[in-house]
């Protein structure tokens, strides 16, 4: 471990500052940044790569290796039902500040668990209550620099377990077995965010909920009257949270904070199930949230959202997965057919909803589906779908998690499920996805959420999945391709300690490369704030940008970064006289 002292720094951002090329000028809209008037410290951390010999060597088979979890998501009865089969959530995050990533287990009926990161593919789990929770995202929403836990519940209440820290001793939350609630949270809650949405430094929350299986729980008449579904924005103020209600209908699978019309404000996207049509609300200087509709296409059934920038042309793709076949051989056909017969018929190209994933890419001022041009229109009964660079060659790569169990509509089927592999798309660099079995990540284990992240320090991204009624399974990246830079935003004293919203750009030889900042992805997922950067073989870093979410910009030299990394940059406030 080494530190960069904030002198050195100053010397870097001048030659950043100086150099051509550098900037967000590429991306879409205008803004004003502030100079940098706050110090930084980078710490540099050397990642635990792979060798060809020595104690700390592992296989190099080309492929991922799996690892079977002691969680199992249950279900009440042994033949499933609607809304049950929707499964439920995961998180990862460094729970204990000792810079592994540990990860959260929701649970339907049985444990929820968390799961502590020793090393070596050993984790340890510990109880956090016994089920029945559905999304997780793991935030710091007090401030205090400690991970805390989020979560939705099947009943709709969000829950929150207080991070107490571990100075000294063990890492411990407040009431494990008796969950408290956040001030001024009360709507129904199925899918979750965070981000610091009206730009005060400290976390915002945004919910929706899943009014279908509400419905079957309370009844419609009784949900109206509540006035608690829908769409809430929750601005966090003075220790409590002031609601608005963006919504009063939602059938909520997904969340996306982005910034859709390049006005550096993050907007929000609802990602609905059935017939309910994806919502997206803009988010205004004067702090309003007007509706609005910037896509020609959706999906009709959104399942996942994802954004990344796929092409490295410096602009977000936004993914978004829905139920189809992915193959038309004549098995699997035959499994479908009973569903697709009871589906409305095919929409007309110009329809505003397809039953198909959509692919939303910038072209000028204007969205469009792009799915089939790359190749993923189709990919199963998909849940959680990430962006992530899963060979370390510079292109962001695709997973998707697949299957269904429901006696309503796969009683025709063994054990009423619909058993599909997970699909792996490989980015080919030519506007292009490709199946990559290879890999094998097509697990036909049932999964829901789905994230990734590095689990064993040696930089390239492993793979986490709750499955429904089979064991949660770990995969190992064993690809060894291309090399790897982390980094960890950290600005403490702030009230958003990860810096969720900022966005990072690494200039390299190879391309420039973008990430962001989330709290979640996908499915039910919360997403690790550590972002990951494949770097072909041969790639030169030049330099990062910072842009944080006050809008503040640092640029580092590459000449203090090196690959095979896992680079922590914290921002502190600078000394004032």
């Amino acid at each position: 471990m080494r530190t960069i002292f904030p002198a050195l720094l100053v010397a870097a951002l001048l030659l950043c500052a100086c150099s051509p090329g550098l900037g967000f000028d590429n991306l879409q809209g205008s803004t004003s940044y502030s100079a940098l008037s706050d110090s930084l410290s980078i710490t540099v951390n050397p990642l635990n790569l792979r060798t060809a010999s020595g104690a700390q060597a592992r296989p190099c088979t080309g492929s991922f290796a799996e690892h079977e979890l002691p969680h199992v998501t249950g279900t009440a009865f042994e033949r499933v039902t609607y809304f049950t089969s929707n499964g439920a959530g995961l998180a990862v995050g460094d729970l204990d500040n000792d810079g592994d990533e540990d990860f959260v287990l929701a649970n339907l009926l049985g444990p929820n668990q968390i799961f502590w990161n020793e090393g070596n593919w050993n984790f340890r789990p510990q109880l956090l209550l016994e089920g029945s929770l559905r999304g997780l995202a793991l935030v710091d929403v007090d401030g205090d620099g400690w991970l805390d836990i989020t979560a939705t519940s099947r009943t709709g209440n969000l829950l929150y377990w207080r991070n107490l820290g571990s100075d000294p001793g063990p890492t411990t939350f407040a009431s494990e077995q008796e969950p408290a609630r956040l001030l001024g949270v009360s709507g129904f809650a199925y899918s979750l965010q965070w981000g610091d949405l009206d730009r005060d430094g400290d976390l915002d929350l945004v919910t929706a909920s899943y009014d279908a299986s509400l419905e079957k729980q309370i009844g419609r008449r009784a949900l109206d009257a509540t006035d608690q579904n829908g769409v809430f924005i929750y601005e966090h103020a003075n220790g409590r949270f002031l609601p608005t209600r963006l919504a009063s209908r939602a059938q909520g699978l997904a969340l996306q904070l982005q910034d859709l019309n390049g006005d550096r404000r993050l907007d929000i996207l609802v990602g609905n199930d059935f017939d309910v049509h994806d919502a997206v609300f803009l988010g205004q200087r004067d702090g309003s949230w007007p509706a609005a509709d910037p896509f020609a296409t959706t999906t009709f059934s959104t399942m996942s959202f994802d954004s990344g920038d796929i092409d490295n042309d410096g602009r977000l793709e936004l993914f978004a997965a829905d139920m189809h076949p992915y193959s038309k051989e004549p098995e699997i056909m035959r499994q479908w057919l009973p569903v697709m017969e009871t589906m409305p018929p095919p929409s007309p190209e110009d329809a505003p909803q397809v039953m198909a994933n959509v692919l939303q890419q910038r072209q000028g001022d204007a969205w469009s589906d792009q799915a089939e041009t790359w190749q993923i229109p189709f990919s199963g009964w998909s849940w959680s779908a990430q962006f992530g660079d899963i060979d370390q060659d510079g292109l962001l790569d695709l997973y998707v998690v697949n299957g269904m169990t429901a006696m309503e509509i796969f009683r025709h089927l063994p054990g009423d499920e619909l058993v599909e592999e997970n699909q792996a798309y490989r980015n080919d660099g030519g506007n292009r996805f490709t199946p990559a079995p290879e890999w094998k990540l097509n697990s036909t284990a049932g999964g829901r959420s789905m994230s990734m992240a590095d689990f064993d320090g040696d930089g390239d991204l492993d793979v986490l999945i709750n499955n429904l009624r089979s064991p949660s399974q770990l995969f190992e990246n064993q690809l060894c391709s291309g090399r790897s830079l982390l980094v960890d935003l950290r600005h403490p004293g702030s009230g958003n300690t990860r810096a969720l919203g900022a966005e990072l750009l690494l200039h390299t030889s190879t391309g420039i490369y973008r990430r962001s900042v989330h709290a979640a992805a996908g499915y039910l997922s919360g997403r690790s704030a550590r972002q990951h950067f494949g770097l072909p073989p041969e790639s030169r870093i030049i330099a990062l940008e910072v842009r944080w979410p006050d809008r503040v910009l640092s640029l580092i030299d590459g000449r203090s970064i090196q690959p095979t990394s896992l680079l922590t940059i914290t921002r502190r406030a600078a000394h004032k006289d």
